[in-house]
């Protein structure tokens, strides 16, 4: 197999899965950055900055810039931690309001993107993307 065929269509699928992300959640005035923010709090709760950008394999600088945004937005708050630095990050009561309707919007979205894949190809894809990045042995 080509690998980098098979990588560069990877890409393609995930510009294409981000973009119309995008659009859905436009009427939420939200991007798919700021979504996956959300998403993670709700299911985490509370998080450190350091942590969620660790956690989402993204620049420290580019997250300050998105929680700044989602925080002038009223997504989010960011409170001091246990010292000067660390900033813990929590969903805001208009926030955890909203989310049930963002996260129906979300569901709308991913069965459409994956209305072609029966639930055990959901499942293998889920276990080969699992695999991705991993080194023999890690698995």
């Amino acid at each position: 197999m080509d690998t980098s065929a098979l990588f560069h269509f990877l890409n393609q699928k995930v510009r294409l899965l981000s973009k119309e992300l995008n659009e859905h959640l436009h009427k939420h005035d939200l991007y798919t950055s700021q979504w996956t923010i959300l998403y993670v709090l709700s299911e985490k709760g509370p998080m450190s900055q350091t942590d969620i950008w660790q956690y989402l394999k993204v620049e420290a600088p580019t997250m300050t810039r998105t929680l700044a945004r989602m925080e002038t937005s009223g997504w989010i708050h960011r409170k001091p931690g246990k010292d000067k630095r660390e900033r813990i990050v929590v969903l805001t009561e208009e926030a955890k309001e909203n989310l049930p309707e963002v996260k129906h919007t979300i569901k709308q979205f991913e069965q459409q993107f994956a209305a072609y894949l029966s639930n055990s190809e959901q499942e293998q894809l889920y276990h080969l993307l699992e695999k991705l990045g991993t080194k023999r042995g890690d698995e």
